[in-house]
């Protein structure tokens, strides 16, 4: 199975994120734009949390805020609760992640830096063609 590098070096760009100053209502619009449900939340090159469509509904809607007027830093998961993960880590692995914390991303550290981040969608797609592959690979060995 694919490691999370694999996985990430195929993405061209940088790591999409907003400051914690930026308002929930320009986060969510990038957000829309970019067909993503996350941002990370990233001031000075640290990480310091993440903002989700979870927290969006949980965080705003739920407690009245208005999105022009607060600042994702009030709304976000904060970097204590934050799960990360490795390059070296497997799909795998990650899969276990997301399933046992019930979150759908995870950012990629390296040397305390950000370098990517991935998604329980992208996690999916990847293990559906690895079994995909190992189909292909049973059939042909059964068919000698």
């Amino acid at each position: 199975m694919k490691t999370v590098r694999q996985v990430i070096a195929t993405r061209t760009g940088p790591v999409l994120s907003v400051t914690s100053n930026t308002t929930v209502y320009d986060t969510l619009v990038v957000m829309a734009e970019k067909h993503i449900g996350a941002l990370l939340v990233i001031d000075d090159g640290q990480l310091n949390g993440i903002f989700s469509e979870r927290d969006y509904a949980r965080s705003v809607v739920l407690k009245g805020k208005t999105s022009q007027d607060t600042p994702v830093k009030e709304v976000m998961t904060d970097k204590q609760y934050l799960i990360t993960v490795s390059p070296k880590d497997t799909i795998e692995q990650c899969l276990n992640l997301v399933s046992t914390k019930r979150i759908r991303h995870l950012p990629v550290m390296e040397d305390g830096k950000v370098v990517g981040i991935i998604s329980i969608g992208d996690l999916v797609k990847e293990t559906i063609e690895y079994q995909q592959f190992l189909i292909n690979q049973l059939e042909s060995y059964i068919q000698g």
